[in-house]
């Protein structure tokens, strides 16, 4: 039964982190190209496009973790420290995408589309209620937040880097590696 658990888990992460990764480094470089084109609309398909794939396989991606569960149950290594680091990032992974990248994805688009971006680098209007982070508010659309956007998915794929390289090493495991 292991070995069908930790084939699920493996394909499901493959299959649903592996997109989400892509797709949310190539959004804010696509985001850019609508900024500096707001008429192209092949441009703006893009972006949604990218950002609909973040969000459909960010959901998708829970199978990874129910499945990781399972098969470090079944093998007895739910204690290990290997694991219980790689659970704190994939955790942390987790709430980098659903509070910090999607967010931010939906409000450059909402920015996008409401307002329509400018040329120039100037900032479009935020939309009401859209991305507030304490009293002060970001610009959704600009050069910027993009830059900011790229980070925050920088961030999210070393974390699941990270977590890759302790799945496969397994320091400390006392189940071979």
């Amino acid at each position: 039964m292991t070995k069908f658990l930790l084939a699920v888990h493996v394909i499901a992460a493959i299959v649903a982190i592996g997109p989400v990764t892509v797709a949310a480094s190539m959004f804010p470089p696509a985001a850019r190209k609508v900024l500096e084109a707001p008429g192209d609309a092949s441009a703006l398909a893009t972006a949604r496009l990218l950002h609909r794939i973040c969000q459909v396989y960010a959901v998708a991606g829970v199978v990874v973790p129910v499945f990781g569960f399972a098969t470090a149950s079944d093998m007895g290594v739910l204690g290990d420290t290997w694991l219980i680091v790689s659970i704190a990032l994939t955790a942390a992974a987790a709430v980098v995408l659903a509070a910090l990248v999607l967010p931010r994805q939906s409000a450059i688009l909402e920015g996008v589309e409401k307002t329509g971006a400018q040329q120039g680098g100037r900032e479009a209007a935020l939309p009401e209620g859209v991305l507030q982070e304490g009293t002060l508010r970001e610009a959704a659309v600009d050069r910027a937040a993009t830059v900011r956007l790229a980070m925050f998915t920088g961030i999210f794929n070393l974390l699941w880097a990270t977590v890759t390289v302790l799945m496969i090493i397994r320091p400390g495991s006392t189940t071979g590696a």
